[in-house]
């Protein structure tokens, strides 16, 4: 049995679910009619893991219902079982969220034979707060640049289904395109991951000495903070996804000086603003 329980359960909420905040956008249509909405973002932070007082793992997660994600964490990862679940303390600190949790001997015991095997790169050892602190890392700033107009994400998005060959086989992938300025493709990866697809893309471009060009890149995903993060690292202006962003993808890519258009769908996207 728990020692301790953090929050109650309960099956329903009657009230609106924590863990998301409000942000302002301006909405594009395709025949190019603009107009501010308020929209709201999922958040998104780091949640640093100490098990028994050694730092585990770092997640990305929406900052809600944190108890229950430490509990089926640890059962996926095989590390302990609900009664093997001491205790649990959630911490809010400056970079985040730390999720301090006592297990019990046994548990314990799975954990060191688990850190045993990880490889000298991972962030096994340092504590909680060292790993938020090494899970967002300064990104540097984007030089101020022309960016392509609206419609060309229009034309990319129209044009993006006939150059995903297996995501037409299949219906399972993710798409990464490199767009030029007009939205004319010029390069497409897949993936059933699309953080895969991503670096698929850029890997793609390096190896053949290819630049943006005054062009974008454009995702069939959600707009995530590592996504933000490997357009930014890679030079790339203007990162379109056809899906939403996190609250945490806005923060740093206005911080970072990338431009975002998000929710691109065929009759209108939006503009962070």
């Amino acid at each position: 049995m728990c020692a301790r329980r953090r929050r109650r359960i309960t099956s329903n909420r009657t009230s609106p679910p924590p863990g998301h905040r409000a942000a302002r956008f301006l909405r594009v249509a395709a025949d190019g009619a603009a107009a501010p909405l308020t929209r709201e973002v999922a958040g998104e932070a780091p949640v640093a893991i100490e098990i028994n007082g050694l730092g585990y793992a770092v997640l990305m997660a929406t900052p809600a219902d944190l108890g229950d994600l430490v509990y089926g964490f640890l059962q996926s990862e095989r590390l302990a079982a609900p009664a093997e679940i001491l205790s649990h303390d959630i911490a809010e600190v400056a970079a985040g969220t730390i999720i301090r949790v006592t297990v019990t001997a046994a548990a314990a015991a799975r954990l060191d034979e688990r850190v045993r095997h990880r490889t000298s790169e991972s962030a096994c050892g340092l504590c909680g707060i060292e790993n938020l602190e090494q899970a967002l890392r300064a990104l540097p700033v984007l030089p101020a640049q022309p960016l392509p107009r609206d419609a060309a994400i229009f034309a990319a998005l129209a044009a993006l289904a006939e150059t995903q060959p297996l995501n037409r086989t299949t219906g399972a992938v993710h798409a990464a395109a490199l767009c030029t300025r007009d939205g004319a493709i010029r390069l497409v990866r897949e993936d059933v991951g699309r953080h895969n697809a991503f670096d698929k893309l850029l890997g793609a471009m390096r190896r053949g000495a290819m630049g943006w060009d005054g062009g974008f890149a454009l995702l069939s995903s959600r707009c995530s903070f590592e996504l933000v993060e490997k357009a930014v690292l890679a030079g790339c202006p203007l990162l379109a996804t056809i899906s939403a962003p996190t609250a945490l993808a806005l923060t740093r890519a206005a911080g970072a000086g990338l431009a975002l258009r998000v929710l691109a769908r065929p009759d209108s996207l939006l503009a962070p603003l």
